[in-house]
């Protein structure tokens, strides 16, 4: 495919078909500006990243962008005119049958130079980007003495490993059923991945996230990079947390960073307080990374699933079998059952930060949000702390909240989550969690949070841009700090779904 440098003009529009472009900055009434083939005098006052019409558009219409509708006209709409959340509606609604159309037969790409980064390999073969010991609470009311015992842990780590974290949270006590076994699940995966090259798991004695259930879940091969330390049980839990710490960075000081290819990179794409720029710049930018990754013969791990609805026909296309086709459609219609069934309509997405940014119905941010999975088939549908089982793009069960989908991302196996953001945030999970802008305002004024300017994209082209992204990338991977990590802004969310006693 030959390279498309985007023009430096006011607005743009992504497919020739479109109905509204999308102004790259603030634009005043009367202006005049040229988008590919029209020549629009604008009616009113646009802010940047919102839309106006380049044809006219009657009430009852649909809207395109990304060459699908995004909505639907709720009156007439003159060219040139503001398209937005007072006069453009979603058309969602419920369930939907979807109708498979065929096996997806996975093709390679084009493969460029073979790249490698440095990783930490494991007994299992799974390669880690870090060699963290990571501290894991059952239970919230250990969950202060997990971040006491980091600081102690980081002293005594210093030069010998990558770090020591604790994954605080409220869980683990006073749940039922479903809603304990999915606390449970999302702990005992985070324990697998392959950046924890050593675990301390905490536990009470009085909870319903027992300990030795706990166990149950991690594999026997597992257990030398782990200790286990029960606070009821110990005259000086603290003291005994200490010991057990001294004991595994013993043990991980001896490992080291070897050469890895692109194939064992396991990559989570994510995205976040996104604007309209965010499916122009950032989340094609990082659907790039995603190919690259799985052409490769690597992971890539979608999820946010509310925030695929209004695209999910784009993924259902792509599906390698008959299988996975049923279980990312009934993982759909499901998502959006919980929804009905909590009484909150299935579009209540976007956020108040999207719709200031310009993004106006859900149909708009899913058809953007989805281009970070790329082209790729889809290998696998897994479910909410269950854990990546086969390379290519695995499409994730969990909800948009940032915290408890990056969570559910390194449960899953990710060892490096690329998360766009077109407003911009500090949040980290408990792998690298590269921030990357959609536009480069923001991050010239955020640079302490912003790991990659994909606004620079509109000026050098996807090709280029997508080049420098990859090399940020094999340099994190590879042990450079990301923000997040530089910023000691690193947390885990638990989807909390049940009945609380």
């Amino acid at each position: 495919m030959s390279e498309t440098i985007f023009p430096i003009t006011d607005a743009m529009q992504i497919a020739d078909d479109d109905d509204v472009a999308v102004a790259l900055h603030p634009l005043e009434a009367g202006h005049t500006v040229r988008v590919g083939a029209y020549m629009i005098t604008l009616g009113q006052d646009i802010p940047a990243g919102h839309k106006f019409a380049l044809v006219p558009i009657k009430t009852g219409s649909a809207v395109r962008r990304y060459r699908a509708p995004i909505g639907i006209a709720q009156a007439d709409i003159a060219v040139g005119e503001h398209v937005h959340s007072h006069n453009l509606h979603t058309a969602l609604a419920g369930e939907r049958a979807y109708a498979f159309s065929g096996e997806k037969v996975a093709t390679a790409q084009e493969a460029g130079p073979e790249r490698q980064f440095m990783g930490y390999r494991r007994a299992d073969g799974s390669v880690g980007t870090r060699n963290e010991l990571w501290i894991l609470p059952t239970v919230g009311c250990v969950g202060r003495l997990g971040e006491r015992l980091a600081v102690s842990g980081n002293r005594m780590a210093a030069g010998r490993i990558d770090g020591v974290h604790a994954f605080n949270h409220p869980f683990g006590c006073s749940q039922l059923g479903a809603d304990l076994d999915g606390t449970a699940a999302i702990l005992a995966s985070l324990a697998m991945n392959p950046n924890a090259g050593g675990l301390l798991l905490l536990g009470l004695g009085c909870e319903s996230n027992q300990l030795d259930a706990l166990l149950t879940r991690i594999p026997e091969a597992r257990r030398d990079r782990l200790r286990v330390v029960r606070a009821q049980s110990e005259s000086d839990e603290f003291a005994a947390g200490e010991a057990a710490m001294e004991e595994l960075i013993a043990v991980m000081a001896a490992d080291a960073r070897t050469p890895a290819p692109l194939s064992d990179l396991r990559l989570g794409v994510k995205c976040g307080g996104s604007d309209a720029m965010s499916g122009l710049t950032a989340n094609p930018l990082i659907g790039r990374m995603a190919d690259a990754v799985t052409d490769a013969g690597g992971t890539a791990i979608l999820t946010e699933i509310p925030e695929i609805f209004g695209a999910e026909t784009l993924l259902l296309e792509r599906a390698t079998s008959r299988d996975v086709f049923d279980r990312l459609s009934a993982l759909v219609n499901g998502f959006k059952r919980y929804f009905i069934d909590h009484g909150e309509p299935v579009s209540e997405n976007p956020s108040p930060g999207n719709i200031a940014g310009g993004i106006t119905t859900l149909e708009e941010k899913s058809l953007g949000a989805v281009q970070k999975g790329g082209v790729a088939p889809v290998s696998d549908v897994i479910l909410y702390g269950e854990r990546v089982a086969h390379t290519g793009l695995t499409v994730l069960e969990a909800p948009g909240n940032d915290a408890v989908s990056t969570t559910a991302l390194a449960a899953a196996g990710a060892t490096i989550t690329l998360f766009s953001t077109g407003r911009g945030t500090p949040l980290g999970s408990p792998v690298p969690t590269v921030k990357i802008a959609s536009n480069s305002a923001l991050a010239d004024r955020k640079p302490g949070w912003i790991d990659f300017d994909a606004g620079q994209a509109l000026n050098i082209g996807m090709d280029a841009a997508a080049g420098a992204l990859l090399d940020r990338i094999v340099a994190i991977a590879s042990g450079e700090s990301a923000r997040n990590e530089a910023n000691d802004e690193r947390a885990i969310g638990i989807w909390k779904r049940g009945v609380t006693l």
